[in-house]
């Protein structure tokens, strides 16, 4: 289903980059992995998860997709953290040849409008309604469709299920449309222009938020403190960040088990997304006002 059809694509290679943006909790993590084939993009039960612009790579034989992904744009709540976290959200509309606004069925609030008014000008523009799978009546869209259709001259709109699958390939050639004729922007075999460095980084924190989202909602993050790869082995000491002792309590658990049990799975994940042995050393430091600091968002990968 799509609004507008886009002009058909010709025989010529295209390539572009792409941003995807939303409101928090909307699916753009979950949407990029299945894009690319990989879980390069974290994701959790929690919103925000994704914290900084993470990009992902889609090769096919007409055409090569630059994807960023951006965190979910806040608007509830004030500090340092989230501020950088929207600073990437706008800097990630930047020099995109095309954009993918990601929404909920039959849901368009604050935040979503938070997020039409980013849309830039001049850039086409794709709205994925994404999990219509938790949607039993899909013409229950229509009238949602022709709401959103209001809001500008989008190229087209196309109800999606990212955990599912569903036409999640028509999404990817009404984008590819939307591109210039090009060569490819990277080697065939990429999947991101991410460092292994901050993948690790990311895949901890994911399994932190999975495991204590409850209990830690924000108030945590990792920071890599070594990173060394010889001979097929990666040695990687990590530290978890905290705002308060009482935290860093939960985070280690009775015995130490909370912790361990982490390591243990984020390094499981770093050995399959790497290719290779991981060997996996995790700490736990309060460092009171974290989100707040300037500093400390620098060392975690945060531009000023």
């Amino acid at each position: 289903m799509s609004l507008r059809a886009a002009p058909e694509a010709g025989g010529a290679h295209r390539s572009g980059r792409v941003a995807l943006v939303g409101r928090p909790n909307v699916g753009k993590s979950t949407l990029l992995n299945h894009l690319v084939g990989s879980r390069i993009s974290i994701t959790s039960g929690r919103p925000q998860t994704t914290r900084q612009r993470v990009t992902g790579i889609v090769t096919r034989p007409d055409a090569q997709i630059e994807f960023v992904d951006t965190p979910g744009f806040q608007t509830e709540h004030q500090s340092a953290l989230n501020s950088a976290m929207n600073r990437s959200v706008t800097a990630g509309l930047k020099d995109v040849d095309a954009v993918v606004w990601l929404v909920e069925p039959l849901q368009y609030g604050e935040r979503d409008a938070a997020v039409a008014a980013l849309l830039p000008r001049g850039i086409p523009v794709v709205v994925a309604i994404n999990k219509t799978d938790t949607l039993g009546d899909k013409a229950r869209l229509l009238p949602f469709i022709a709401r959103l259709a209001e809001l500008r001259a989008f190229e087209a709109i196309i109800p999606i299920s990212a955990a599912k699958g569903w036409q999640t390939r028509e999404l990817l050639d009404a984008i590819v449309r939307l591109l210039p004729e090009g060569p490819p922007l990277h080697d065939e075999d990429d999947i991101t222009t991410a460092s292994e460095r901050f993948l690790a980084a990311e895949l901890l924190r994911e399994k932190l938020f999975r495991r204590l989202g409850d209990e830690l909602p924000y108030a945590s993050s990792v920071e890599i403190e070594h990173f060394k790869q010889e001979r097929g082995l990666r040695t990687i000491h990590a530290s978890i960040v905290v705002d308060k002792e009482g935290q860093k309590a939960i985070v280690i658990g009775k015995g130490g088990l909370q912790l361990k049990n982490i390591a243990t799975q984020a390094r499981r994940d770093m050995e399959q997304l790497f290719g290779g042995k991981v060997f996996l050393e995790v700490w736990v430091k309060v460092k009171r006002g974290w989100a707040e600091s300037a500093a400390t968002l620098r060392r975690l990968g945060f531009d000023d």
